[in-house]
């Protein structure tokens, strides 16, 4: 049989050029903003007809840096894949299975996101433009597919946790120097103290001294976590 080769429809616009600091799952900062461009060929309006009416949508996307391809090695086989993996925030020594997990190191480097849609611009130069809030993507991934969120069926109060820690965690207390602060406009600020209240460190890396770095919006951004306290030390 042979196999169906997909496209990407669509690439997202967000403020993270590089994957540190981006959040682990979609949502964890409502105030990340990204913008949805489609390609050439999709970019026809009537393909987002009705969409207006969900406030949710799912995006099935692909980890585009830094991660295994499927594109096979240069003998034609396929590229090799781990059984287990070692999420970050577990520790970064303990194994689960790979599909007990939201690992990006997968037999295929597929992931899945709900976002909250804020608007649709039908007619613009780039197309249709889907305008979203709660990203967890890197600047440039592509989209697959988009479908809308219906909660429902796919709401499920009652579904276990798991073995992620990610809501057991206090929240780091962040500290950013006013004169910092003023480097950045109020929503992409209060988006970055969210960003480094849910520590972008991989759970494994606890030196009060190292400092870190990521890019965010036009912006480096340098920090040092002390005592369960995140202070960044410089916006340029």
């Amino acid at each position: 049989m042979s196999e169906h080769v997909i496209h990407p429809i669509a690439h997202i616009r967000t403020d993270f050029p590089s994957k540190f600091g981006i959040p682990r799952q979609s949502g964890l900062v409502p105030e990340l903003e990204g913008t949805i461009v489609f390609e050439p060929e999709y970019r026809n309006p009537d393909a987002l007809r009705g969409l207006e009416t969900y406030t949710h949508i799912w995006l099935i996307w692909q980890f585009s840096e830094g991660f295994a391809s499927r594109e096979g090695q240069p003998d034609g086989s396929q590229p090799s894949w781990n059984p287990t993996v070692r999420p970050p925030k577990l520790d970064g020594n303990t194994r689960v299975g790979v599909f007990a997990s939201r690992s990006p190191n997968r037999p295929n480097s597929l992931g899945l996101s709900v976002v909250r849609m804020t608007s649709i611009e039908p007619e613009t130069p780039d197309g249709p433009l889907i305008h979203v809030a709660g990203v967890d993507l890197m600047d440039g991934t592509p989209i697959f597919d988009i479908k809308p969120y219906m909660p429902y069926t796919e709401s499920i109060p009652e579904a276990g946790r798991g073995i992620g820690r990610f809501r057991d965690l206090k929240p780091l207390d962040v500290e950013i120097p006013e004169e910092l602060a003023k480097k950045l406009p109020e929503s992409k600020l209060e988006a970055l103290r969210r960003i480094l209240a849910i520590d972008p460190r991989p759970g494994y890396q606890d030196d009060p001294q190292r400092v870190y770095g990521f890019p965010f919006a036009g912006c480096e951004v340098r920090f040092r976590v002390e005592e369960r306290r995140a202070v960044v030390l410089s916006i340029e």
